[in-house]
């Protein structure tokens, strides 16, 4: 089979009057729409732009194409409390998060918590490639509510036993995990755009049955799983990426993800 595949920029799609498509333009599909849409990022912008950038693919969606990851996955994802919520519901293991806009509920965890030794990593909501990330120790340390745009969410801080941090980044494709690395870091932030090194891994089949499980509680074609291996000796998921990207676990991989990716989308039709 021959594909060809064009780039198109979400923002350069719009809904104009007229009959085709129900008025959806996507530019170089004014006579056919795609078979698949492969979405690789949503770009920055305001609160409208990216809902507007989601219509594009919900509108997609609704018109039977193949849409990976669909809008609702990327909606899922992008929000650390749903992607929290869609493991804990489904029996995935991983690290425990509480999401609420109260400061006040914020800092009566912490402390209650932090009498049992317990530290939280506050992140963005919305945040990606480990920007903005802060490691609580005390109640008196939980920002204002204006700087976490209103709600705060508090995942449990697990802590290394060893002289540096590490984290685990899975790919699963096609419901299988196709490959997978090792980041480490002196720092306990472990994001390769952080200063991490990527390393390649061989995990236990056990371990990939839950970034597999993770990827399919949120609904998604495929996905990147970070996972963490507590000092208890317990694997548990830490995020689950629905546009992940994947320079650094290439540069380790012997497998071309994107030839990989793209197969199995294209198996699906």
């Amino acid at each position: 089979m021959e594909i060809s595949a064009d780039v198109v920029s979400l923002s350069s799609c719009r809904f104009t009057p007229g009959d085709a498509f129900g008025g959806l333009v996507v530019p170089g599909f004014e006579t056919a729409l795609p078979a698949i849409a492969f979405v690789r990022g949503i770009s920055a912008g305001t609160f409208e732009q990216v809902t507007f950038r989601l219509d594009i693919l919900h509108a997609l969606q609704e018109m039977s194409v193949k849409v990976v990851n669909p809008a609702r996955v990327i909606e899922r994802t992008v929000d650390k409390a749903m992607t929290s919520h869609l493991l804990t519901r489904n029996g995935v293991p991983n690290v425990p998060a509480w999401s609420f806009e109260s400061l006040f509920e914020a800092q009566d965890l912490i402390y209650r918590k932090s009498l049992d030794g317990i530290k939280f990593v506050l992140k963005p909501l919305f945040g990606s490639m480990g920007r903005g990330l802060r490691l609580l120790e005390s109640e008196n340390e939980v920002p204002d509510s204006e700087e976490v745009a209103g709600v705060y969410y508090l995942q449990e801080y697990v802590s290394s036993t060893e002289q540096m941090w590490r984290d685990w980044r899975v790919m699963v494709s096609g419901q299988r995990a196709v490959c997978a690395m090792e980041r480490r870091s002196s720092n306990w932030i472990t994001n390769r755009s952080q200063g991490a090194s990527c390393y390649p891994a061989e995990m236990e089949a056990e371990v990939l049955r839950i970034a597999e499980q993770a990827v399919k509680a949120v609904g998604g074609d495929y996905g990147g799983v970070d996972m963490i291996h507590t000092p208890q000796g317990e694997w548990k998921i830490l995020e689950v990426n629905g546009v992940p990207a994947w320079q650094g676990l290439q540069s380790v991989s012997e497998i071309n993800i994107a030839d990989t990716l793209v197969a199995d989308v294209v198996a699906q039709l």
